[in-house]
This record gives C-alpha cells, sequence and structure tokens, in this order.
C-alpha cells in the first residue's frame, strides 16, 4: 500500500535513480499523474511537465473508454469497444471534437503560459498514478514519441500485469512497482486516494517550474518490476 501519491512518487522516483545520468525530461499525467510526477521529478532533479490526454468515453457509460487522444493529434482507438457500441463516424467525430477542446483548454491551463518543455533527443518519463486499461498511459507516450523523446521511459507505482505486458510493446522500458495479481482498481493500492484538482496541478507544475521541490524524506525501498522492451 502507498500512504498516498507523494508516497508512492518518492518510492517510484528511487528506483529510477539510475536514470539521473540521462537527459530526462518528467511527463505527468493529470490528475493523479502529476503529484506522483512531482516526486519522482524532485528525486531525480529533472524538468516536469504535464502530458494531457482525454479519454473518449461512450456516451451512455461515461467510464467505458472507446480510447484516447492527445496532444499533437495523438489518438489510440480501442477497437473492440467500437465494434460492440456500434458507435458511427459522425458520433465518435462529435465526441472527439468535444474532447480535444478541453484537452487544448487544460494544456492552456496547467502550463500557463510557459511553452512545453522539449523533448528532443531526451528521455521522457511518463508517470501515472497506476494503469488499469492503459489507454491514457498508451497515449501519453506516444505524445511523448511525437514531441521528439529519443526513449520513452513509463513509470508507474501499480498496474494491472496484463495491462503491463501489453504496454511493453509502446516504450523503451517500463518500470512498475507493483504488478499484484488480484488487481481491480489503481484506487485500492493507496490509503489516501482523494482526487486530485486541476488547482492543486497547477500549483504543483508552477512549483516545478519556479525550482521549488518537496523533501523526499521517508523514503521506503520498493521492489519494482522492470520491463525493457526487445527489439
Amino acid at each position: 500500500m502507498f500512504r498516498d501519491r507523494f508516497d508512492a512518487g518518492r518510492r517510484l522516483g528511487k528506483r529510477l535513480l539510475s536514470l539521473q545520468s540521462s537527459d530526462v525530461v518528467v511527463l505527468g499525467l493529470p490528475w493523479g499523474g502529476v503529484p506522483v510526477a512531482f516526486e519522482v521529478a524532485t528525486v531525480l532533479g529533472a524538468p516536469l511537465d504535464a502530458v494531457v490526454v482525454r479519454k473518449l468515453g461512450v456516451s451512455f457509460q461515461p467510464e467505458l473508454a472507446m480510447g484516447a487522444i492527445g496532444e499533437d493529434g495523438a489518438q489510440v482507438l480501442n477497437l473492440e469497444v467500437l465494434a460492440l457500441i456500434g458507435v458511427d463516424q459522425s458520433q465518435f467525430a462529435a465526441i472527439a471534437r468535444r474532447e480535444r477542446a478541453e484537452l487544448e483548454r487544460r494544456e492552456s491551463r496547467y502550463r500557463n503560459g510557459r511553452p512545453p518543455i522539449s523533448l528532443d533527443g531526451r528521455t521522457a518519463v511518463v508517470v501515472d498514478d497506476g494503469i488499469a486499461t492503459g489507454s491514457t498511459a498508451r497515449v501519453a507516450c506516444q505524445v511523448a514519441w511525437a514531441r521528439g523523446a529519443a526513449r520513452v521511459v513509463l513509470a508507474v507505482p501499480v498496474a494491472s500485469p496484463s495491462t503491463v505486458a501489453e504496454l511493453t510493446r509502446d516504450v523503451d522500458e517500463l518500470v512498475c512497482l507493483k504488478t499484484p495479481d488480484r488487481f481491480f482498481a489503481v484506487g485500492e493500492w493507496y490509503w489516501d486516494f482523494s482526487p486530485t484538482t486541476d488547482k492543486e496541478v497547477v500549483a504543483l507544475l508552477g512549483k516545478a517550474a519556479d525550482g521549488i521541490t518537496q523533501t523526499s524524506a521517508n523514503r521506503r525501498p520498493g521492489s519494482p518490476a522492470i520491463f525493457r522492451r526487445l527489439s
């Protein structure tokens, strides 16, 4: 169990210390991924940015994702869900337009006028608070590639073992502290899984941009699973 997202980020950061010698940029997925990423960036002494993505939810069941979109036109589709619900092209386009507008609004608010941190030729560490289905994590990694990253590392505190196995094909390296066999939801692995707000995301990104970091005391060693892409 993790105490909260900051505890998870400190523990995850410690397991990523081998990246300190690399030219690293840490990318947090709003909302919950940003507190974790803030601590990872603190431990690594690396810059922090957001990678904004939006889930494309089914209109009659918003939690069911038929895909996800990200910055720079990145898009991932869940073909099984699309075939199951029978959404036509015009319906899909309307949902995608709405979510794209919201994505752009959040991107502007989170960066508060700051340009995106350049990823050209650098190692991008994409961080979330956990992974269930993997659609948003996958599109976030696509955004990192599109922005010029030379290497993409996906790092999370906890994830479904089956999803981890699938995502290893999309990244150079995947670091996950816990891959429990009995995985039902990300939140069950946190004592405090309170929702992260837009205001908190803006504040953490602002602190990172200003060079203000939290102390990384009370770190406890984890036992991460590390998966490398073989290609």
